[in-house]
């Protein structure tokens, strides 16, 4: 049995990219053998301390050289890795892969797979789910077989969730005193939860003027009346064997998850007729969101702890 795994990145300096290479440097399993760029070569992949002389090799429109590698990490923007893939898959026929961006979330082939809400051991095809996907997720999953009716959920990223690119989602000039709706119909994680969670979902982003985090806000109807203390002992049963959840009293905030691998669920209320709830929901949109299940999935594809390499709070 491998224990030792080499790591190909495609792709790699982005938000996430950098995310992943940080958390590798303490797993004890992971070692980062190549990285490659479209847009940089032959320059230091900063922020790997194992390997000071690795490198970023340049990322062609033909097979990157993958040989003696057994995982990669496609790491690039949307609408960009399954060309890659193909070429990989059919010259590397036994490599894992996990794809960050959201290429194929919706490929019957790969496995979708939110850790802690996976009954099942990640496959050699791992499609890493959205930030926003993952905490309505972490909202409703424990509690989706009594929901009635629509799900409404409010979302606020840092702008670090619209990529280093320049855009308007990350543009200081308009972020300034403000919050930015955008994809306020059919957003692509809106999309995944409907497609693996719960289907009846609206969903609306925005992007606030700081850099990293989410919180959901979830508003529910249920199937009947219920008390406060009975929808806190349902999440708390569910997430009790997972040491990367908390479920909260109080209102999670973001603050308190950031720059963690941690998940805060809280500000669980009712209203008047105990069939109306709100729940909250925080995490880093960067590491629980994205790199921290990345390393996650990996560990279960590679049969290790799912924790291995993670340290959490």
């Amino acid at each position: 049995m491998i224990n030792k795994f080499k790591l190909a990145m495609i792709g790699g300096r982005g938000y996430v990219g950098q995310e992943v290479i940080s958390i590798l440097n303490n797993h004890p399993n992971f070692e980062l053998e190549k990285v490659f760029s479209k847009s940089t070569f032959d320059t230091p992949v900063k922020g790997y301390k194992k390997s000071l002389n690795l490198t970023y090799s340049k990322l062609e429109n033909t097979c990157p050289v993958l040989d003696g590698v057994h995982i990669v990490v496609m790491a690039l923007a949307n609408n960009e890795s399954k060309k890659y893939v193909h070429m990989i898959e059919k010259n590397y026929p036994n490599i894992i892969f996990i794809d960050i961006s959201s290429d194929h979330r919706f490929d019957t082939k790969w496995s979708y797979r939110i850790p802690e809400l996976s009954s099942s051991k990640a496959t050699n095809f791992i499609s890493n789910p959205g930030c926003y996907a993952s905490a309505i997720q972490f909202s409703l999953e424990p509690i989706k077989k009594i929901i009635s009716g629509r799900v409404s959920s409010f979302g606020i990223s840092g702008y670090s969730g619209a990529g280093a690119s320049p855009n308007d989602k990350n543009n200081p000039d308009k972020l300034e005193n403000n919050v930015i709706p955008y994809s306020l119909s059919g957003h692509t994680h809106e999309l995944e939860v409907a497609r693996y969670c719960y289907q009846n979902i609206s969903f609306s982003p925005h992007v606030g003027n700081f850099f990293r985090g989410i919180l959901i806000t979830s508003h529910i109807k249920l199937i009947d009346v219920f008390e406060v203390d009975d929808i806190l002992s349902i999440f708390k049963n569910y997430y009790k064997e997972c040491p990367l959840i908390s479920v909260l009293d109080e209102i999670p905030m973001i603050n308190d998850v950031a720059n963690k691998h941690v998940v805060h669920v809280g500000g669980i209320t009712l209203d008047k007729t105990g069939e109306n709830l709100t729940v909250c929901c925080a995490l880093d949109n960067l590491l629980k969101g994205a790199a921290t299940q990345t390393i996650q999935n990996l560990n279960s594809a590679c049969g290790l702890s799912e924790l291995t390499g993670l340290n959490y709070e």
